[in-house]
């Protein structure tokens, strides 16, 4: 009799997660509407989309550049949504890092949702990209009392420091070493400023007195221009678009008059008379054949015409002294014909045309733009007109309105400046607070807290990617833009540090420890 094998073992069911299994379904991918717009908002790049909502941003950025004909050269953007105003001090835009799955429609409080049209506002970013820095390469040594201010040349190859000590020096960027020693001040050197093609450094000090220097030897050019009854509190070179061969300089004193000096002929060419306190900032904007803007301690910033010398407008908008003001074309103004490929003009007409191009790329589709800062805790933002048809401002109803006015600092506000590509700025407070905002709206974009002490200066790297502050606290900070949040810690200082710069992917900063920190990656 044949044998019969048992039946197969019937195999162990865990019903409870079989179960489970079978009734959990995974939960669909919404599809969302979304619309790619310009960087403004003005213009859609093309026409709206269904897409899943996992998409990743990626191949978010590829669909932008295909739909906007980049062909094979394809230009990074930055991909951001703008969200409904909620409560004050809420972000109003948020990049897109993921996806709009991850970023947009797992906000809290949904304030989009796959109902809506998604409006993603694409900015094309720079071709070049700094390095954030992340360890000191160099301390340098020499200054024998705080370092008051601090400013990089055009090309960024040299770095000229003023310090309580009564001298400015020079250092080489290069080789990371002391280069000059600037010697004639009777008193503390408080301002440094660079022509925009490097073949003049200016300084202005607690003498009162305004000197001018070869950076090449470090040799002084003649004597200092004196005038000033008051200590010099800003000094601001005529762009080089305007005048490339002989530009003239601007010196804002504490005595309330701001001076423009003929480099050429050492002499005064006008004084500007009509501030009735300190005149603690002046910026020679580039609009025409030029503009100065002064801001005051008697509450007021005022409109110059840099040719005859003539007030324009009055804007008495804050409620305090006015201490920072900032330019949207303030780096190209000072770079002048230098560029991220660090080519040297031949001549003054090709600085000047190469100059005038950089200027009209920033204000293609704004006018010169400005920001006031001021110790009512307070800035505002003003469009320029190009016009100067009416000069005068009393009573006149075409003087410039705020677009906006930027709230949030408890405190003083220490300092403000526009990014280099005019997109956006960045404000300091004593709150220890440093706010980013929409450079063309106004709007606030975000709160980077993490200084404990009053932040006392900022600066952008050359591609707008990144903000450095520096703080009472002794420490420098570097933030992102495309997280909008702290990307480096940098502690090293020992005391207080007063000024900082970007130079390329190196930053510099120096304080009351007298030292020069030179920082790169």
């Amino acid at each position: 009799m044949a044998t019969l094998l048992p039946p197969p073992r019937r195999q162990k069911q865990a019903h409870h997660i079989s179960q489970h299994e079978e009734t959990k379904k995974t939960a669909p991918v919404p599809t969302v509407v979304v619309q790619f717009l310009s960087d403004d908002g003005s213009n859609p790049i093309a026409p709206p989309v269904a897409l899943p909502a996992d998409v990743p941003r990626a191949q978010l950025e590829a669909l932008v550049n295909q739909l906007s004909n980049s062909g094979d050269d394809p230009t990074p953007f930055d991909l951001h949504v703008s969200l409904p105003e909620g409560k004050a001090g809420a972000p109003t835009r948020v990049t897109l890092s993921t996806s709009i799955l991850v970023d947009v429609l797992s906000l809290p409080g949904a304030p989009l949702t796959s109902e809506d049209v998604i409006k993603v506002r694409c900015s094309p970013q720079s071709i070049f990209r700094v390095r954030p820095a992340t360890r000191c390469s160099s301390t340098l040594s020499g200054h024998k009392a705080p370092i008051l201010c601090a400013a990089f040349s055009p090309t960024g190859d040299i770095l000229a420091t003023g310090s309580g000590d009564n001298t400015a020096r020079l250092w080489d960027l290069m080789t990371e070493t002391p280069s000059h020693t600037l010697e004639g001040h009777r008193g503390w050197v408080l301002c440094v400023e660079w022509e925009a093609r490097q073949r003049i450094v200016a300084t202005g000090g607690h003498d009162n007195a305004v000197r001018l220097w070869e950076p090449k030897t470090g040799k002084p050019i003649g004597g200092p221009l004196t005038g000033h009854t008051k200590w010099v509190t800003s000094l601001a070179w005529e762009p080089i678009h305007i005048n490339p061969t002989n530009p003239r300089l601007a010196s804002s004193s504490k005595d309330g008059t701001v001076r423009v000096w003929s480099s050429h002929l050492r002499r005064v060419e006008y004084i500007l008379g009509g501030h009735t306190a300190s005149v603690n900032v002046v910026r020679w904007g580039g609009t025409g054949k030029g503009r100065l803007y002064t801001a005051s301690s008697d509450r007021s910033v005022r409109i110059w015409d840099a040719e005859r010398g003539q007030c324009i407008w009055t804007l008495s908008d804050h409620a305090h002294w006015v201490t920072t003001l900032t330019l949207n074309t303030d780096f190209v103004l000072r770079t002048g014909p230098f560029d991220h490929t660090n080519q040297m003009p031949k001549s003054d007409a090709e600085a000047r045309e190469s100059a005038l191009k950089r200027y009209e790329a920033v204000t293609a589709r704004n006018s010169e733009m400005l920001i006031t800062g001021s110790d009512d805790h307070t800035l505002f933002l003003y469009s320029l007109p190009s016009s100067l048809d009416v000069p005068g401002d009393a009573g006149s109803e075409k003087r410039p309105k705020p677009i906006a006015r930027l709230t949030g600092h408890q405190r003083q506000v220490s300092h403000v400046a526009f990014s280099p590509d005019g997109r956006w700025a960045a404000s300091a407070g004593w709150d220890g607070a440093v706010k980013v905002w929409d450079g063309k709206t106004g709007k606030f974009v975000a709160t980077f807290r993490g200084h404990v002490a009053p932040v006392y200066r900022l600066s952008w790297s050359a591609d707008s990617r990144l903000l450095i502050t520096a703080s009472k606290d002794s420490t420098l900070k570097i933030w992102s833009l495309k997280t909008l949040k702290l990307h480096t810690d940098l502690p090293g200082h020992n005391d207080e540090v007063y000024c900082v710069d970007f130079v390329g992917d190196k930053i510099v900063s120096g304080g009351k420890d007298g030292l020069v920190k030179i920082w790169k990656n």
